[in-house]
């Protein structure tokens, strides 16, 4: 096969790829856990949730924050009302629970970006609470 068809395998949690200098992240959503939640009660798909959140860009800037408005944000989960990086990464927390989602552009807004906050293709961390399910 000619070299340009093998595909560099990297290992999980680690990407080769850099974009503006910026290190970029594996394809889908990794979640660290900054506080626990209550272990137990876990959202399911159709649920709605109550989360805070803090979205930032690799580079740090800050482009939305519920925490900051005071406001916390609803949502259907696993619905495709937010980001495949939320839908997935979310059903996966506890009731109380803080956590950073870490979410590549794929798991995100792609190439299309959003808003004019967003670039095309950025990857996203997002600081996340679940608050509440309804």
């Amino acid at each position: 096969f000619p070299s340009f068809l093998l595909i560099p395998t990297v290992p999980p949690g680690y990407s080769s790829l850099f974009h503006n200098n910026l290190p970029t992240f594996t394809m889908g959503v990794t979640k660290e856990v900054i506080s626990n939640g209550d272990g137990k009660t876990y959202p399911k798909r159709g649920d709605k949730l109550t989360m805070h959140y803090t979205g930032k860009l690799t580079n740090g800037n800050v482009f939305d924050s519920s925490v900051k408005r005071g406001q916390p944000f609803s949502f259907t989960i696993g619905v495709g009302q937010v980001i495949k990086g939320w839908d997935e990464g979310v059903i996966k927390m506890s009731l109380g629970e803080k956590a950073t989602l870490k979410i590549s552009s794929d798991y995100g807004y792609g190439a299309r970006g959003a808003g004019g906050v967003i670039p095309p293709n950025a990857d996203l961390i997002f600081e996340v609470e679940l608050l509440k399910i309804n």
